[in-house]
């Protein structure tokens, strides 16, 4: 065998050591499988989807969430459509979303969608907040005060403008 051969490892040993893919949590699969829903309904409503039908959509999935991230899911809700009403709510991955030509621009992820112990407000690259080499994208939530609003409604104008 030549030197060279020696030394070279197998694709196998160079992964984590100790560490196989287990395939996607349940959390991660029911949320494909809601994306793929959501692709259906917007295929079954056609290039005209009624705006009216997303908020339906995003405030029945808000309804179904539990508290504390209900109250903060229908407040930010609120200040997303009143800072941005260009804005379309629709359903992405499950989660309430904000699109701006059919394209998210914004999202909510309550806490008991991938358990975690706080919920997310996110933004999508389509978002205008570039900020020089580095910039934030996401924010845990852990509650809405008169702060976090303002900043969230700042944000959200700035990621439309």
């Amino acid at each position: 065998m030549s030197p060279k051969k020696e030394t070279q490892k197998s694709a196998k040993s160079t992964t984590a050591i100790g560490k196989k893919f287990k395939g996607f949590t349940d959390e991660e699969r029911l949320a494909m499988k809601e994306r793929i829903h959501e692709l259906k309904a917007a295929a079954r409503r056609g290039p005209r989807g009624d705006k009216a039908d997303g908020e339906g959509a995003v405030l029945a999935k808000i309804a179904e969430m539990r508290e504390p991230d209900r109250a903060m899911g229908k407040r930010l809700h609120a200040i997303i459509t009143a800072s941005a009403p260009g804005l379309s709510p629709r359903l992405w991955y499950g989660m309430p979303a904000y699109a701006k030509d059919g394209k998210v621009v914004c999202f909510f992820q309550s806490a008991q969608k991938f358990k975690t112990r706080y919920a997310t407000f996110g933004f999508s690259d389509t978002a205008n907040l570039d900020e020089g080499a580095l910039w934030p994208v996401a924010f845990a939530l852990k509650e809405l005060t008169a702060t976090v609003e303002a900043r969230i409604s700042a944000l959200v104008k700035k990621a439309v403008s």
